[in-house]
């Protein structure tokens, strides 16, 4: 069992570090300077609330840390995910360089109070994230039905009945402007496109296969921004 923790620490460990090597390359390398400060307060901005809440799971919640570290097109089951999970890949990336090259070559002028407002929407979003973490330990990063897993009405799923895609979509939103980029807001619609396409592919995978699903989608009509959709 400890040697089962220490390799799944070590897993959650290596993911973070790749992604932060990942970010901080499109960051600098796009923007050709270090000296470059919105992108240093976005890493704070976006690393440490990530930081905070993977210590938080591998100290009170391994289950759902390990259903979250198999993350990515490669690990889902379900063929439509894997386009999806890749497009989603795609467009995250490009919502991170795009607005690195913005800044090299000088094309927004954003007023610093934009650039505190998306830093604070990031950690929001990360908010959150962590709220949903805390009511359904099933969260997994890959669409699938766990033994034992059942549905949670309750907490931020009394709202929406996505509320983790909600709190990735305020962190998305807050990106480019963190980043200073008026251009980098473009690329938050191909991501929602793909969040919608992702949750709409969930619902059909557990109106199939999650007992009470179907019953929930009656109670809790939003599925993303309430009173919206």
């Amino acid at each position: 069992m400890k040697r089962r923790m220490t390799e799944l620490n070590k897993k959650a460990l290596i993911g973070f570090t790749g992604l932060f090597i990942v970010v901080s390359l499109l960051l600098f390398v796009g923007a050709w300077s270090v000296y470059y400060w919105q992108a240093w307060v976005f890493l704070g901005a976006f690393f440490i609330p990530a930081l905070l809440i993977t210590i938080y799971l591998a100290k009170n919640d391994t289950a759902l840390l390990e259903r979250r570290v198999s993350a990515g097109p490669a690990n889902e089951k379900e063929k439509s995910q894997k386009r999806i999970q890749s497009v989603a890949q795609l467009a995250f990336l490009t919502i991170i360089v795009l607005p690195a090259i913005d800044h090299r070559l000088g094309w927004s002028s954003v007023p610093a109070y934009f650039m505190i407002t998306g830093d604070l929407l990031i950690v929001a979003g990360y908010y959150v994230v962590f709220l949903v973490f805390g009511e359904n330990t099933f969260t997994s990063a890959t669409i699938e039905v766990a033994a034992g897993q059942s549905v949670i009405s309750t907490g931020p799923y009394a709202l929406v009945r996505h509320p983790m895609y909600s709190g990735a979509l305020i962190l998305l939103l807050g990106t480019p402007l963190s980043l200073g980029s008026w251009w980098g807001l473009l690329m938050v619609i191909p991501m929602v496109a793909a969040l919608a396409w992702r949750l709409l592919d969930e619902e059909k995978f557990l109106s199939k296969n999650l007992h009470g699903y179907n019953a929930y989608q009656q109670k809790v009509k939003y599925r993303l921004i309430p009173f919206i959709w």
